[in-house]
């Protein structure tokens, strides 16, 4: 009789936590500006495939590219990246899910190291940041349509 009791009760604890665990509705989407100064992005053109060609000797152009904004279960994310000839000099995001604090907590900490292993990696090919896979998927992809766009050019 107690081990039904402890089994019950058990369950019924298992369910609750289940229920408790509700998926993002998508929505604040309307609310992506960035919540921190490191992941703000720059003040330059965010219009896509916009570039700023700026020349030195060796004839490289530094210019920065837009990428698609891709919708993810929480968001859309999208980033800018600038290109100095073909060299990745920097990432910026301009839309990534912010919707609730834990959002906010995630792309705070995952934005930031997905930066930095492509200016290590020079490319999109990057690993997953665990615990931001969503976001982690997005950037990647709105990277590398950005990528692609500045190789057309």
């Amino acid at each position: 009789m107690r081990r039904a009791v402890v089994t019950c009760t058990a369950t019924a604890a298992g369910v609750v936590l289940l229920l408790s665990l509700k998926p993002h509705d998508g929505g604040g989407a309307g609310s992506l500006a960035p919540s921190s100064a490191a992941l703000a992005p720059s003040d330059a053109d965010s219009s896509s495939g916009s570039g700023s060609g700026s020349g030195s000797g060796s004839g490289s152009t530094v210019r920065t590219v837009t990428g698609d904004a891709v919708a993810t279960r929480y968001g859309p994310v999208q980033v800018k990246v600038t290109l100095d000839g073909t060299k990745i000099t920097k990432v910026d995001v301009v839309q990534y899910p912010t919707g609730d604090r834990r959002d906010r907590e995630i792309n705070a900490s995952a934005i930031p190291v997905l930066n930095e292993e492509v200016l290590a990696a020079q490319s999109a090919d990057v690993d997953v940041v665990s615990g931001a896979t969503y976001t982690s998927d997005g950037y990647t992809r709105s990277l590398q349509s950005a990528l692609d766009r500045a190789a057309d050019r």
